[in-house]
Formats: C-alpha cells, structure tokens, sequence
C-alpha cells in the first residue's frame, strides 16, 4: 500500500500566526498579550498538541479556564481560517496524490484543529475524509519517532511505501531516518515533481520482471 502524509501550516496553507492572535482577543473579550502569555508562552498550545485535552470540547474549556476568552468552535475557526491561505498547487498536489494512494494529514495541531478542519479548510478535508492525524489524536508531535510510526500503523504502511511532505526539515530529516520517502517543501512544483518521483519509483518496485 501507497501511503502519502501531508503536512498542513504552510505546505497546504500559508499561516500566520500574528493574524489569528488579534481575533481570538477579539471574540474572547482578552488582550492580545493575555492570550499570548498565559496560553502559548505558557506551554499550552504544545500540551494540547501533545493530545493532553484529546476533544474539542476539553481543549475549548480548558483554553476558557486559563485564558478567560470562552470561545465556541465556530468562533475558534473564524479566527484561525483569518490566519490561513491556500496554497492552491499544494492542495492540487494532494487531490493527485490521493488518486495514487491512500492520503492523509499528518499536522501538529491540537484537537479542535481536527474538529474544525471542515470549517477552515473545506477543501483538503473533502480530499481526505476521515484520514486527518494530528498529533493530538497520536499523542505526539513531530519530530518524534513514534509519530511516524503510529501514522504508518494506523494504515498499514511500511517505511519505503510512505511519502511525506512538510516544510520543516527537522521534520522531514526524522521521517527519512526512518526509511519514509521524504519531501523538504519550498514550491507546491517541486512538490508535485516529488509525488511523481516517488509513485514512478513505487510502479517500478511492483511491476512484474
């Protein structure tokens, strides 16, 4: 089996965090540095990612609890799809890739971010389905080992049949160690140049002598 993982921030979507900050303070009635100091600084977006408030309801309650902002799921995505913009060749590149495998996220995020996917991004969950792995859900985030492991469990993967993409290079350096086929993301055309790289090889494996 074919398996092809994605990144999201900014290989499926551009993301900037300094345009999500204003909105969340805005709609959670806080300042802007509430929200930073006692969330992000604090570590809490992290232990979210790590899968510590696994739905998100939890994750919304526990942001309300220690932010004060009381925000619902709808409200999160506006203020989070503010932040985001499509990289339409990457999103083509991943409509591709699920034509010649079985395709899925695999993002550290927390798990409103999973919950909130259709929302913020109608297009790449439509492509995927339910195949949207955020660390959240695995319990650990990217660079780790484990996290390419559990990807690769949960489909039935091995190493040399995995591509994954992700424009960190610590990210993507951690799944070559493994053996996964790995993209370093700059363009959404060397991207797709990838993608055709790694389904030729993967052809010329599996065709008979």
């Amino acid at each position: 089996m074919d398996l092809y993982l994605f990144d999201f921030d900014k290989t499926l979507y551009a993301y900037d965090f300094r345009k999500r900050l204003p909105e969340l303070a805005r709609l959670g009635g806080v300042s802007q540095y509430h929200l930073a100091s006692t969330w992000w600084a604090a570590g809490y977006e992290r232990r979210a990612e790590s899968g510590e408030w696994p739905t998100s309801g939890e994750y919304l309650a526990e942001f309300a609890r220690v932010t004060g902002a009381e925000l619902t799921l709808d409200q999160w995505a506006d203020a989070r799809g503010l932040a985001m913009t499509r990289i339409d060749g990457s999103v083509a590149a991943l409509r591709r890739a699920a034509t010649l495998g079985t395709t899925s996220l695999l993002s550290n995020n927390p798990s409103v971010f999973q919950a909130a996917l259709p929302l913020i991004a109608p297009d790449v969950a439509s492509v995927l389905g339910d195949n949207l792995l955020v660390s959240a859900e695995l319990g650990v985030r990217k660079p780790d080992d484990d996290i390419y492991y559990l990807a690769m469990r949960r489909y039935g993967a091995r190493p040399e049949n995995t591509f994954f993409v992700d424009d960190s290079a610590e990210n993507v350096d951690a799944a070559a160690e493994l053996g996964v086929y790995t993209h370093h993301f700059t363009t959404p055309e060397r991207l797709d140049d990838a993608i055709t790289a790694f389904s030729n090889r993967v052809l010329s494996v599996n065709r008979p002598a």
